[in-house]
């Protein structure tokens, strides 16, 4: 139970410090979210659960990009619908329907190729 929450509150941790950075230096805040932190601590508690299991590990790394490729145009989208006065929720509810619709066709996609997240 120890290790979920020091898992949990690291994660966290990081979270609120790229939500810091950005209220001063919204730049900066974005570069660190586009580091795969949140992705190579998944990798790193993932390592550590299943003792070293590299084929669990590969196939996590693979379905991240199968994911994150995607998830991409949310950052151009929401910006832009912010930009063009739409209220921050509907441009938000908007952003993300575009990014579950855009997952959906990355799941149909690899599918099609026979990739399987596994």
């Amino acid at each position: 139970m120890i290790y979920l929450i020091a898992k949990a509150a690291l994660s966290g941790v990081l979270i609120a410090i790229i939500s810091e950075v950005s209220r001063r230096y919204p730049g900066f805040g974005g570069l660190i979210a586009s580091l795969p932190l949140i992705s190579v601590l998944a990798i790193v508690w993932l390592w550590r659960d299943t003792v070293g299991d590299v084929g669990q590990i590969a196939a996590h790394s693979r379905a991240t990009l199968w994911y994150v490729v995607p998830s991409l145009p949310f950052f151009l989208v929401f910006p832009w619908l912010l930009e063009k006065s739409v209220n921050f929720w509907a441009a938000l509810s908007l952003s993300l329907l575009m990014t579950i619709a855009l997952y959906l066709c990355a799941i149909w996609i690899a599918s099609q190729l026979d990739i399987k997240f596994e």
